[in-house]
């Protein structure tokens, strides 16, 4: 299991150029993959995308890739003939127009607008492509490392919160038909108070099962059961499991919330604070799983 959050790097130096490569990861519902690095690099973009895309599932990952060194890009000086000499006729004219004697200086040409203009061209060559591709990957395994590492240790600290919550739940299943015997108890004393004749046993015994059925918990027991073992096997499985996990706390969640408004008893009402204490917890620490 991996968390969402990790950073990577990777820097090459050669006689000609250096290299360096820096990923980071956060939570994020989907794959968004952004990468900034020198337009002369763009027709790489889907390459290093791809190779992202293979190891990671879930996450905002950005990449930065920068490049420095000599040869990777030729520049070239072009001269607009046509527009150069529509200027010069145009000065010419004007020239003799106005009987001006001063000859034209290089320095002239060179501020007219749009007469010469400076191309860059990109020089990749193969064996820098995979250097670059190569760093990629080394950043990567080091993004992933980091997640995984992560993912290892919310890994236990899940776990110990959900066991915990079945713990209570096995605890909660033994107490609640105590509840109902208890309020039985109550509710027979109470009526002896009040009434000097012989207590109507079968009234007492239809009062004690409305209530039973009010504060009957049993249905939910077993689905927090359910999606207990159902979250365990999740924790443990490989891949993104993110979402499914987060879908189960929010079942759980809901078990939860119904036997608190069930709760007629101050225990229980301390066993229900105590697993939606958990939850929030494993919803913070699911929110960061891939």
């Amino acid at each position: 299991m991996k968390s969402m959050t990790g950073f990577g790097r990777s820097e090459k130096n050669t006689d000609s150029y250096r290299i360096v490569v820096e990923m980071k990861s956060v939570n994020h519902r989907f794959c968004e993959i952004n990468i900034r690095m020198p337009k002369l690099l763009l027709s790489l973009e889907d390459k290093i995308k791809k190779l992202v895309s293979i190891h990671l599932q879930r996450g905002r990952i950005e990449v930065f890739l920068t490049i420095d060194g000599h040869g990777l890009s030729k520049k070239e000086v072009k001269v607009d003939w046509e527009l150069l000499n529509e200027y010069i006729q145009s000065l010419q004219r004007v020239k003799d127009r106005f009987q001006i004697s001063s000859s034209f200086q290089i320095n002239d040409i060179l501020q007219l607008e749009n007469v010469l203009t400076v191309t860059e061209e990109e020089n990749i060559q193969n064996d820098l492509e995979e250097q670059l591709l190569e760093n990629v990957h080394i950043a990567l395994k080091q993004l992933v490392s980091m997640r995984s590492a992560e993912g290892e240790q919310l890994q236990i600290d899940i776990m110990d919160n959900i066991t915990h919550i079945e713990r209570i739940a096995v605890e909660l299943n033994q107490y609640a038909p105590i509840v109902v015997d208890a309020y039985r108890l109550r509710l027979e004393k109470k009526i002896k108070e009040y009434v000097s004749t012989v207590i109507d046993e079968q009234r007492l015994i239809t009062e004690a099962a409305i209530f039973a059925d009010k504060a009957d918990i049993n249905e939910e027991l077993k689905r927090i059961h359910s999606h207990v073992v159902q979250f365990t096997q999740t924790l443990q499985a490989d891949g993104a499991v993110g979402r499914k996990l987060d879908f189960l706390v929010q079942e759980l969640n809901r078990e939860v919330n119904t036997i608190g408004s069930k709760a007629n008893d101050a225990r229980i009402a301390n066993y229900v604070v105590e697993m939606k204490a958990c939850l929030e917890k494993i919803k913070e620490q699911v929110q960061n799983i891939e």
